[in-house]
């Protein structure tokens, strides 16, 4: 694990990040990777308090070690994709946007934002003024937008939310750079109102033996459906 600043580590499973936040009570992991890491081990290893564990969305790569935990959060509609299509083992606890998890003297603030998947979320740090977790908001990364189960529309509403708010100055995401300046924000809506608009010119590419159209957005580039 490294810390990022108090009380806040993460371990890069292949690629992908899990974090650990603690607060005075107790602490968070979000995410377990891609590996089926030791999930408890490598939290125990930074904090003594009892954890529990907060599933940003269900893509593979951040869900392998979950059958360590009996119960976890997750926002509901990210429930189909995680216990039909991902196989997902545990029962879910329900988290909306703008529910707050307090670890005792550290709030965390639920943020959705859909269109990755239907039930994206980051957890915002307001003492740290940082969102943390997730793949919506990545610097140098690649977006995966397409599938039947992601809708570039909800993106765009997602990130239009977020532009607003003035809570935050970084983004510590679950891939490619970290941390993230907040400004890379304006780039990823201006490259997702291209796609939709048709103004976009985009590149065809096989991810994982699928035909889709890469398109630059800023520093991200945005893997869509043909």
């Amino acid at each position: 694990m490294e810390l990022l600043f108090e009380n806040t580590w993460a371990l890069d499973d292949a690629g992908v990040r899990v974090f650990v936040l603690a607060g005075e009570e107790r602490a968070l992991v979000i995410d377990t990777g891609r590996s089926g890491l030791d999930i408890r081990a490598a939290a125990e290893a930074v904090t003594p308090l009892p954890y529990e564990l907060l599933v940003t969305h269900s893509d593979p790569d951040h869900i392998a070690g979950n059958q360590a935990f009996s119960t976890f959060y997750m926002h509901p509609s990210e429930a189909s994709l995680y216990y039909h299509l991902r196989h997902g083992t545990g029962v879910f606890r329900p988290v909306y946007d703008g529910d707050v998890l307090d670890l005792g003297g550290r709030e965390l603030e639920i943020v959705h934002i859909p269109g990755h998947t239907p039930g994206s979320i980051s957890v915002l740090d307001r003492r740290s003024r940082c969102l943390i977790g997730g793949d919506p908001i990545q610097c140098h990364g690649q977006i995966y937008m397409f599938g039947a189960h992601r809708d570039l529309r909800s993106y765009l509403y997602g990130l239009q939310k977020v532009r607003q708010r003035e809570d935050f100055d970084l983004v510590y995401p679950s891939h490619a750079d970290l941390p993230v300046n907040r400004d890379v924000i304006p780039e990823l809506i201006d490259g997702a109102e291209a796609v939709l608009t048709g103004s976009a010119a985009g590149r065809p590419v096989t991810m994982h033996g699928t035909e889709v159209m890469a398109y630059t957005a800023g520093r991200n580039i945005l893997l869509c459906d043909k």
